[in-house]
């Protein structure tokens, strides 16, 4: 008995050992995933740190790329003497990156609350409601999803201009409120709640309209952030709307405040100006991450 025990001690101990000892495979895929990683974040170090150097050592480092010089672009990991210039020069000095982050703040604030408020009804409505026609429009709906801008440039900018808000901010504030996607991701959400506790809170007396305040809202609201927060990400980085639909350099976004990357003494400004714009979409993807991860589940199930 007592050997049989030793050799049970010993057998469960190699189990642990195995367990515990990483598979050749693992190890090589976490390395290769690293490397990836590294590959994918290496423009954003490039970004930030090209912000906090010279315009001398940016002149050295990619003056073949930016002045046509002789040679080869280099960068090095870090600045050798990092400045806060470029920073100054774009909060002092440049009047008009405020208007233009006013501008976008404006867009994003009102197609956000937008959305929320039709983006929502209408996910209700596809999600609970049974009407003639529904799987048509939803349909439709899918289709207008799929199509780029710029299959739909011509007829916004037709409608745009017929209702006199092309060269307005209302004219890319209300194409983005009846965005398509908004209503497709929060409808999975609703899609979930059991139709017998909709059931159940109309016996005890409750309205469709408190229906969709108490009950539709607070249990779909992962969705609907997940919908803000992928909503907040493109209205904020919008290019190809404003600079179809807005004639005057006053009403732009600060998605399209690049300065002259071509010439040495704007690209530092040009590294520190995309960086600025560049965190506010970090802090919200960082703050919904957990909701956009739900979002992408829901969206991945097949009905």
């Amino acid at each position: 008995m007592e050997q049989e025990t030793w050799i049970e001690k010993l057998l469960f101990r190699k189990l642990i050992g195995r367990r515990k000892t990483p598979h050749a495979g693992k190890i090589v895929l976490w390395v290769l995933l690293t490397i990836l990683a590294i590959t994918a974040l290496y423009p954003v170090v490039f970004l930030i740190f090209g912000s906090f150097m010279g315009r001398d050592e940016l002149e050295v480092y990619l003056g073949a790329v930016i002045s046509g010089n002789q040679g080869y672009a280099d960068f090095p990991l870090l600045p050798g003497y990092p400045t806060l210039r470029h920073y100054v020069e774009i909060f002092l000095d440049s009047p008009e990156f405020f208007v233009m982050f006013w501008n976008s703040v404006t867009i994003t604030f009102c197609t956000l609350a937008g959305q929320l408020i039709v983006g929502t009804m209408a996910a209700w409505g596809f999600a609970k409601y049974k009407f003639p026609g529904k799987k048509g429009f939803f349909l439709i709906y899918m289709i207008l999803m799929l199509l780029p801008f710029q299959v739909l440039m011509l007829s916004d900018y037709l409608v745009l201009d017929r209702l006199a808000l092309t060269d307005h901010l209302w004219g890319i504030i209300l194409p983005g409120i009846f965005s398509t996607f908004p209503v497709f991701t929060i409808y999975r959400f609703f899609k979930e709640i059991p139709d017998s506790l909709l059931e159940s809170a109309r016996l005890d007396g409750a309205r469709e309209w408190q229906l969709f305040i108490y009950l539709a809202l607070p249990i779909g609201s992962s969705g609907i952030i997940a919908a803000m927060v992928l909503g907040f990400l493109e209205c904020w980085s919008l290019i190809e709307q404003p600079l179809t639909f807005l004639k005057d350099k006053s009403l732009f976004p600060l998605s399209v405040f690049l300065p002259d990357v071509t010439s040495v003494g704007q690209s530092g400004m040009a590294f520190a100006a995309s960086v600025i714009t560049f965190f506010p979409a970090l802090l919200v993807f960082l703050g919904g991450q957990d909701y956009l991860e739900q979002g992408i589940m829901a969206g991945a199930v097949k009905e």
